[in-house]
């Protein structure tokens, strides 16, 4: 019984806490800068090929890192080649979707 008092009290504290909060909720503005879903995913979908393109370039330069420090060593001198190449191939995916993303986005949002 003791328990049931106790969470009573907690929930009628927390109520007289949170309303004036989510009566106020209407005045705050949007952060987003997106009044509607289809700009928020555009921005969501840029913000991802951004940090993708991100990762891509580090795996470039991890590669010729690998390369330069090899000291000769043919394993090393091929796995850093691979890398470089394979994120190259990245690159190039990343910025052919960031164009069909980018042509589909503004079709989408022109109409």
């Amino acid at each position: 019984m003791k328990y049931l008092k106790n969470k009573n009290k907690v929930l009628l504290a927390s109520i007289f806490v949170f309303t004036p909060l989510i009566s106020r909720a209407a005045d705050l503005p949007n952060p987003l800068k997106a009044d509607d879903v289809p700009t928020l995913v555009s921005y969501m979908v840029r913000g991802l090929l951004g940090i993708s393109g991100a990762i891509a370039l580090l795996m470039l330069v991890w590669g010729g890192i690998t390369w330069m420090t090899s000291s000769g060593n043919a394993d090393r001198v091929k796995r850093g080649r691979d890398t470089i190449v394979w994120a190259i191939f990245g690159l190039i995916a990343i910025f052919m979707s960031y164009a069909i993303i980018n042509f589909l986005f503004e079709t989408a949002l022109a109409q």
